[in-house]
Order: structure tokens, then C-alpha cells, then sequence
């Protein structure tokens, strides 16, 4: 379960000037077991064939599953990393918007699972991903 403590204004300010950032990645919804962010299709996204480029999809997805981890875990005692994604581009979008949406999956001790589908304005799917994060104790 997501920390409800935790607000979208929060998230949205601890990715300042990081790639999530660069890429124009903005958290706009948190739930009990769910996180929804947007990004922009524009040049910071695109390949050079002026479509969205599937590796702003992955990092789009790889943000919302390890922000996810970081909502439900004691950051002072653990912290998560993804130790595996896989996607599948479905679609493709050329302006506007995508919004991706994770969903948890499994909530272990050592794991988690997120599944997390991104679809454009007209609710398009355009790309799906699975993300596993490891769970890591802190050291002392």
C-alpha cells in the first residue's frame, strides 16, 4: 500500500533536476496501490523520425514503478532498484501527451511488482511494461 503521507507535490519536487525532470515527467495522481504521471511527446521525447521514442516509454515506466517502491518503504531503513523491465510498444504518439498508469502487482518483503500501461490523450494504449523492484535492507 501506497503511503497516503505522501503527496504528489512531494514527488513531483524530489525529481527536480534529474532526468525525470529533463524528460518533463510530472506525477498528476497517487492511490492506494497506483501512480499516474504524464510526459510530453516534443523533442525532449522524440526519435528522429518525429515519433515518441519507446526509450521515454521505458523511462517513463521505470520512474512510476521505482517512485511507487519508494511511496511504500521506509527510505530510512530500505531502498528499492529495478532489477528488471520489459516493454511493448503498442502504438506510437507524434504531440500531446502520454499518461502512464502503475499499478501494483505484488507487494513481497524483497519484491515488488508493477505493471504499467501509457496511452496517448485519446486513451491509445501505446506502450505496457512489468518492472520488478528489489527491496534492499540499508546497512548500518
Amino acid at each position: 500500500m501506497i503511503n497516503q503521507n505522501i503527496t504528489i507535490q512531494d514527488i513531483n519536487l524530489i525529481n527536480q533536476e534529474t532526468m525525470i525532470s529533463n524528460l518533463g515527467i510530472e506525477f498528476t495522481e497517487i492511490g492506494v496501490d497506483f501512480l499516474i504521471a504524464k510526459m510530453p511527446v516534443d523533442e525532449r521525447t522524440f526519435q528522429p523520425m518525429g515519433l515518441l521514442h519507446g526509450g521515454a516509454n521505458v523511462a517513463l515506466a521505470e520512474t512510476l514503478g521505482s517512485v511507487g517502491t519508494f511511496s511504500i518503504i521506509d527510505g530510512k531503513t530500505h531502498y528499492g532498484v529495478c532489477i528488471e523491465i520489459n516493454a511493448n510498444h503498442i502504438g506510437s504518439a507524434m504531440e500531446g501527451f502520454v499518461f502512464g498508469t502503475a499499478k501494483l502487482v505484488h507487494q513481497g518483503r524483497t519484491t515488488h511488482i508493477w505493471n504499467i500501461e501509457i496511452k496517448d490523450e485519446k486513451h491509445k494504449l501505446i506502450s505496457t511494461s512489468r518492472m520488478t523492484m528489489m527491496i534492499i535492507e540499508r546497512k548500518k
